[in-house]
């Protein structure tokens, strides 16, 4: 699993900050464990979070850059993409995956990528932080976006 060797991250600091959770509803059951993982690290690091949902992945740029644009600090996108028998699943991965990279260059501002990219359905649950998953990605992508934003901060 891609987990082993995880960072150990301390959000110690991050009260106060905006966060927006941008989440895509395709594969409903994986996409809501997500969510609830990121919820969880968010409610916990004790920071102001705006929950909003859009389509799928391919829309998640767009709306993240917005909520960037709008004040949020960081942005957690999260979604699911599973591999099916046409293209379609490289150019929406390719688009999500730029899409944000681009969003977090051009805001300065951080963007915890919980986007999983999948050959099945049984690797989003292994990953989705529900009982039985070996790992969180929903959890890890909002760990990624607070301790980016602490690092960003410490900069400026």
């Amino acid at each position: 699993m891609s987990g082993h060797g995880a960072p150990s991250i301390n959000l110690v600091g991050a009260e106060g900050l905006s966060v927006t959770v941008v989440a895509g509803m395709w594969h409903e059951h994986i996409a809501e464990a997500l969510l609830a993982g990121a919820q969880r690290v968010l409610d916990g690091a004790g920071v102001t979070t705006t929950v909003i949902r859009v389509p799928g992945s391919f829309e998640l740029p767009m709306v993240s850059k917005a909520a960037l644009e709008a004040g949020a600090d960081a942005v957690v996108a999260l979604g699911v993409i599973i591999r099916g028998g046409t293209p379609h699943f490289e150019y929406v991965s390719s688009a999500a995956t730029t899409g944000l990279t681009d969003v977090a260059l051009h805001t300065g501002k951080p963007v915890g990528f919980g986007v999983l990219t999948l050959d099945d359905e049984q690797q989003g649950l292994d990953r989705a932080g529900l009982p039985g998953s070996s790992e969180d990605k929903g959890a890890e992508a909002a760990e990624a976006a607070l301790h980016t934003a602490l690092v960003l901060r410490k900069l400026a």
